[in-house]
């Protein structure tokens, strides 16, 4: 009997090392990381004091207007809300991963009555038993209970402490998602407030060009009264006029969708935006000091977010994989039972407890366990290859705006060169037609050239400060 207790044991226990046996996790080497460059640009090597990215936008922004846009975006933007949301979620399955940790006791009580045939053991039992001199056991025979249940898997291999690692991991990163929404947020009203303005400048600009075709119309009109112009000319200046008017309400129609739409980024309804349009053309962008490449992964909320999700996917895997050990759970009752109400209270009598400890592991057809651990080996590597790209898209970024940086300054600078040479042709091709030295046609395409001229500068000056807004965002500005 000794010699056959041991042979079930050992085929127990090697039933249970066999059901120990789990696949290991694929093992992919994050190049991108490793070899991100020292720098963003070989020629001129970054500071590692310097970077724009850790400033506070209260501190980037000094248009008050802009500031006070952006608080009310803060308070109101209904992505930003969501986003909270998402956050309190991801709270609750870090409350939820815990709780399994420790054990759960729950209370209950029940009643219900049976009754079993005359000629079954069970019904022989309860016909030849007396509860007291003289008293059988009643037929059918009822049963009240109540008392204290108890379960508890033991965190032997560290399962459910990684489950809960992970979902702490992917909590952390709603957080990052949060202060990514915040960068972008900010960087939208930003933009559509300096091109809210930039339409302003060119209304004005279009407005400026009508009056000028007014008069050039009232001049070719007296010239051709005088036979030093012909209706041709009359009607050229007539058509430039309508024109120009046609394209002053068309950028009426852009200023109010520009407002609304920086409106809707605030979470209200249509309203004018309060801002100061005669200083635009007069904005210095700010100097944006770019740091070094590796500071993206600190200060960049996309990244950190991308780099918790690849954490929070290596713990789902190491949890999965531990699936394929046996767990151990423990129950225990305590509590009062009896088949009649008043018999609950005779103690110990009516006393019951139990408790049960189970080691158990899968062996056979294992396939839904196999597919769990393949499908979040999958997510891993998934994960990691979203984190480098995240990195890469980022360094992109900033290299890419660093040289629209430079160029678009540069392009501002001859594109002014440019508007003042026309702005003076066109004094000089209306003296000369004055005096009838010049057709009405190098007049109007010296207007048309200067109008065109003015409103280019106007979008050069939008593009180069919101090309810096960008590449602060970039860098990770805008969340602190």
């Amino acid at each position: 009997m000794k010699i056959y207790n041991k042979y079930i044991m050992a085929i127990v226990l090697s039933l249970v090392l066999a059901s120990c046996k789990a696949p290991l996790a694929t093992v992919v080497k994050d190049e991108v990381k490793e070899n991100i460059p020292q720098n963003f640009n070989q020629e001129e090597q970054g500071d590692a004091n310097a970077n724009s990215g850790t400033t506070p936008w209260r501190q980037f922004f000094t248009d008050p207007n802009l500031v006070a846009l952006i608080e009310t975006a803060l308070k109101n933007n209904q992505e930003l809300m969501i986003t909270l949301q998402e956050i309190e979620i991801a709270k609750s399955g870090v409350l939820a991963k815990k709780g399994r940790l420790t054990p759960t006791v729950s209370a209950g009580v029940g009643a219900g009555v049976s009754k079993v045939g005359r000629y079954t053991s069970e019904g022989a039992g309860d016909a030849s038993t007396e509860i007291e001199p003289g008293k059988e056991v009643p037929d059918p025979l009822g049963n009240f209970e109540g008392g204290l249940m108890a379960n508890w898997e033991v965190d032997i291999w560290k399962k459910l402490r990684t489950e809960k690692e992970s979902a702490i991991a992917h909590y952390l990163s709603t957080v990052e998602g949060k202060n990514f929404v915040l960068s972008n947020l900010i960087e939208e009203i930003a933009d559509n407030y300096y091109e809210l303005l930039a339409l302003d400048n060119q209304l004005e600009i279009i407005q400026q060009y009508t009056k000028l075709q007014e008069k050039a119309l009232e001049i070719s009109k007296i010239q051709k009264e005088a036979a030093a112009a012909t209706e041709l000319a009359v009607k050229k200046f007539e058509a430039e006029l309508a024109k120009s008017k046609a394209t002053e309400y068309t950028i009426r129609q852009e200023i109010t969708e520009k407002e609304n739409e920086i409106n809707a980024l605030c979470g209200r309804y249509p309203q004018t935006i309060v801002r100061s349009k005669s200083d635009f053309m007069s904005m210095i962008p700010q100097t944006v000091y770019m740091g070094i490449p590796s500071q993206l992964l600190a200060n960049r909320p996309d990244i950190k977010q991308a780099e918790l999700e690849l954490k929070a996917a290596k713990l789902d895997v190491e949890a999965a994989r531990k699936e394929f050990y046996p767990t151990l759970e423990i129950s225990a009752t305590l509590g009062l039972e009896a088949f009649k109400p008043s018999y609950l209270v005779k103690l110990p009598e009516s006393m019951a407890a139990s408790l049960v400890g189970e080691l158990a592991g899968p062996l056979i057809n294992k396939s839904a366990i196999k597919a769990n651990f393949q499908t979040a080996d999958a997510r891993q590597i998934q994960s990691l290859y979203e984190y480098d790209k995240t990195i890469l898209n980022a360094y992109l970024d900033v290299a890419n705006l660093m040289s629209k940086v430079k160029n678009i300054d540069q392009y501002y600078k001859l594109k002014s060169d440019e508007t003042k040479a026309l702005e003076q042709s066109i004094d000089i091709a209306n003296q000369l037609f004055r005096n009838s030295r010049a057709d009405y046609l190098e007049v109007l395409l010296n207007q048309r050239d200067a109008l065109d001229a003015k409103m280019e500068l106007v979008e050069a000056k939008q593009k180069q400060l919101s090309t810096v807004v960008d590449i602060y965002k970039s860098l990770g500005g805008g969340w602190k």
